[in-house]
């Protein structure tokens, strides 16, 4: 079914492949999206190729369900939008993991981090601090993750939880959950929520979500809150001092108003760590702060002064 992709997931510097519709194919290599002129295919191409893909992935579009997200064997991630949802033509976004797992030092070595940043990390790891990654949408979040909890101590059970299964941690005792859509008739979803109350009772020594987005926030928090230390997860936002906005946005979907979440978070989350990707395409850490709570009950982050400018 990937036939059509073959060229470029065979080019190690691949990320992300872009199909807007009769309009071509767009293809990321760490320096943003470029178009790629010798691709062509038809709406109805594009849409025949968006179905056989999610059904790969063991699910199903069509106009009631138009939008769908699926992993593929190997770890690649397919979304796909139909019209008119997508009103120009089918939309297809291909997340292309990479071939090796990136360690910290490897991190380090491509620009991620400095020697000063990655004393920070080595020591937030060893204190099983609770970490939230932060950043935009490709900016290394998941990346820079799994290489810090590769370093946890290989006795150690981690349970990471996802919407869709990203996370290929470098350790020999790691567990997965992935959330589960529900089916045509609206039944049998397993939701991020759900999944994070049931990896409480697998007793894990660190509980990840890959990826906070909604109500799962509270569980989270209320987690780390309770002796669940060395936890980490990311989150959406397009610098530090975005972060507390954005989780107290999830916190109103949980049900918490702004006080309650400041002060859970606060007590709940040790390290935030920012990443960015610039124009050059080197993704960087480019803050390091700390939840705390602010002269008017709300939530803030205090960057740590050493970080990066």
């Amino acid at each position: 079914m990937l036939t059509p992709f073959a060229m470029y997931l065979d080019d190690p510097s691949v990320t992300d492949l872009f199909v807007n519709g009769a309009a071509g194919l767009f293809v990321d290599r760490g320096a943003g999206a470029i178009a790629a002129r010798e691709w062509r295919a038809t709406e109805e191409e594009v849409r025949d190729l968006a179905v056989a893909l999610i059904g790969l992935g063991g699910r199903h579009i069509d106009d009631a369900s138009p939008c769908v997200d699926v992993r593929l064997e190997g770890g690649i991630r397919v979304h796909a939008v139909l019209p008119p949802i997508a009103p120009e033509g089918t939309v297809l976004s291909i997340r292309v993991p990479r071939a090796a797992v990136a360690t910290l030092t490897d991190l380090q070595r491509t620009g991620m981090f400095d020697d000063r940043v990655r004393r920070r990390l080595d020591e937030a790891i060893g204190r099983r601090e609770n970490l939230l990654v932060t950043g935009a949408a490709g900016a290394g979040k998941t990346t820079l993750l799994a290489a810090l909890l590769a370093e946890a101590p290989v006795e150690e059970r981690i349970v990471t939880i996802e919407d869709v299964a990203e996370l290929r941690i470098r350790h020999p005792h790691h567990v997965r959950l992935e959330a589960r859509q529900p089916n045509i008739e609206g039944a049998g979803g397993i939701g991020l929520a759900r999944l994070v109350r049931e990896a409480l009772r697998m007793r894990p020594d660190r509980l990840v979500v890959g990826e906070c987005r909604g109500e799962e926030v509270r569980e989270l928090l209320s987690a780390l809150n309770t002796g669940h230390d060395g936890g980490a997860g990311t989150l959406h936002a397009n610098s530090l001092r975005d972060v507390p906005a954005r989780l107290e946005a999830l916190g109103a979907l949980a049900g918490l108003d702004d006080r309650a979440l400041a002060r859970q978070a606060a007590s709940a989350i040790g390290t935030v760590i920012h990443v960015e990707r610039g124009t050059d395409g080197v993704r960087r850490v480019t803050g390091v702060g700390r939840p705390v709570v602010d002269s008017e009950g709300r939530l803030a982050i205090e960057e740590e002064r050493w970080g990066p400018s």
